[in-house]
């Protein structure tokens, strides 16, 4: 081979393994912990079809449209509908590298072989031929159906749906998750302005795909966990994206205009989120507006704050009078009471005593005494 042709072509050290499934759906993901790939892209993985599979009896879903699923981060996702089956693994690594080989791990996620059916759409009714049509108008819901769908998802038992940005994707509380979305903007902005992922688990989300393209799965009854939704360039400058989520555990949250993951703590299901495009005048408008508000609430509380001040001024002054009169009125009775104890004071005279007899004089009585009493009977005599 000519020095030239050399510098043209770079071999690889190629590896292959054929992995044997059974019925079901399966999810092969990197595992954790794994090191970043080099300039050149490598090592990387690619899932695809075995050379002996039989038609459309094995489907292989990546984020990629050709199988890619790179180094680290990244999953695909496997149908078997008549098992055992064969999907071919394949690994690329560069010459003479220190990185190792990826590793990857395989999760059963069902044993079902195929997905959930979809309902069929109710028929519309058609009026009679040679009925006068009643005159009707257009409602703002067909309206909003006749723009240009702006946004799409594949939801559980419903299929795809579309619809337009400003305007709720799924249900709210209908516990039908959502297995992949698609954003593209006919007004505002373009879709090359606009970015998502998808939350595929705990700190683990797919890569970011740019407006217009589709992310996640469909038909392979594997809900997504959230959504990650961003503008870019010069959109960013002027707008604002805000995304609200509701999830199958009842978990609401937004709205979040902050480009970070939607996700509930209990990594329940999707099933519904909104999507709003709103210029950043708008949001200034409407901060100004809070805080207008806020400080109209802080001046009628401060008003009723001094009323109910006043209020409490007024029944402290009068319980304060109240008491004084009590305290004036007892001082009073007091008073009164000290008078009349003045004016009508309580004497004790002493009663005189006699005197006592010295003993002479009694020893002297006391004969006279018995004198008297020995002359009882005993007539005085006349003179």
């Amino acid at each position: 081979m000519s020095q030239a042709s050399q510098q043209r072509i770079t071999d690889l050290k190629v590896t292959g393994h054929l992995m044997t499934l059974q019925t079901g759906l399966f999810c092969i993901s990197h595992a954790a912990g794994q090191q970043p790939p080099t300039s050149a892209g490598l090592p990387g993985v690619r899932v695809s079809l075995s050379p002996v599979s039989a038609p459309g009896n094995v489907q292989i879903v990546t984020f990629e449209q050709d199988g890619w699923m790179g180094g680290r981060n990244n999953a695909a996702l496997v149908r078997v509908r008549r098992g055992p089956a064969q999907v071919m693994i394949t690994i690329y690594q560069e010459m003479n590298t220190r990185h190792d080989a990826p590793r990857l791990q395989v999760i059963q996620l069902s044993a079902e072989s195929d997905p959930l059916p979809v309902p069929a759409t109710a028929a519309v009714p058609v009026a009679p031929e040679g009925a006068a049509a009643a005159p009707k108008e257009t409602a703002p819901a067909e309206a909003a159906l006749a723009q240009k769908p702006e946004i799409g998802a594949h939801i559980q038992r419903r299929g795809d749906v579309t619809g337009i940005l400003g305007e709720w994707m799924g249900v709210p509380g209908s516990q039908a998750w959502i297995e992949g979305f698609g954003i593209a903007p006919a007004h505002l902005i373009q879709s090359d302005d606009i970015e998502y992922q998808a939350v595929l688990g705990k700190g683990w989300l797919s890569p970011w795909v740019e407006g217009g393209q589709y992310c996640g799965s469909r038909g392979m009854a594997l809900p997504i966990l959230g959504l990650c939704v961003r503008l870019k360039g010069a959109a960013a400058k002027k707008f604002i994206c805000q995304v609200t989520a509701s999830f199958t555990d009842g978990t609401k949250i937004g709205p979040v205009d902050n480009g970070e993951p939607v996700e509930a703590d209990s990594l329940a299901p999707l099933e519904a989120f909104l999507v709003e495009i709103l210029p950043r005048d708008a949001e200034s408008k409407a901060k100004r507006g809070g805080r207008k508000r806020k400080q109209n609430a802080a001046e009628d509380l401060a008003a009723l704050l001094e009323e109910e001040i006043e209020e409490l001024e007024a029944e402290v002054l009068e319980e304060a009078a109240e008491l004084l009169e009590e305290e004036e009125l007892e001082e009073e009775i007091e008073d009164d009471a000290e008078e009349e104890i003045l004016v009508k004071p309580v004497r004790r005279t002493a009663k005189p005593q006699p005197r006592r007899a010295s003993s002479t004089a009694q020893k002297a009585a006391k004969p006279k005494a018995a004198g008297r009493g020995g002359a009882r009977g005993r007539k005085p005599s006349r003179r």
